[in-house]
């Protein structure tokens, strides 16, 4: 095992990790601002409702790409630990053993999006929506 590749591979995966975080949360305030802008311009709530549900999905969508690095994060930081003999830079042979199918893939962005740190704003913004479409 060549240490230095392992801290090399983790390096990567862990920026890319923290890019999805930050990703996630500018899908997050883009929608923050959208409804502001939703609701001061008088646009249709059904219309922002709509949006919000694309830019939930793919938030949700995302979070789930991130989440697919975290296993081989946790297999380096393993290796590196334990000084385990292991085959560095193999996250995507490491990521086909994991893939899933079509259904199986939905059912996995659904339940990214039920997430609570996830689902809270998009909560909140979409009762916000359906309360302007009454008030309006």
């Amino acid at each position: 095992m060549e240490k230095k590749n392992f801290e090399a591979e983790w390096c990567l995966l862990q920026n890319q990790f923290e890019s999805y975080e930050k990703h996630s949360l500018y899908i997050k305030l883009s929608s923050i601002v959208l409804v502001f802008l939703s609701v001061a311009l008088g646009v249709s709530s059904t219309f922002m409702f709509l949006l919000l549900l694309v830019l939930w999905l793919q938030d949700a969508i995302w979070k789930t790409f991130q989440s697919r690095l975290e296993p081989r994060l946790l297999k380096i930081e393993k290796s590196i630990k334990e000084d385990i003999p292991a085959c560095e830079f193999q996250f995507n042979s490491d990521y086909q053993l994991l893939e899933t199918g079509g259904l199986s893939k939905v059912l996995e962005y659904a339940k990214q999006a039920a997430r609570p740190t996830i689902a809270f704003p998009y909560v909140a913004l979409l009762v916000i929506t359906v309360i302007q479409g009454f008030v309006v």
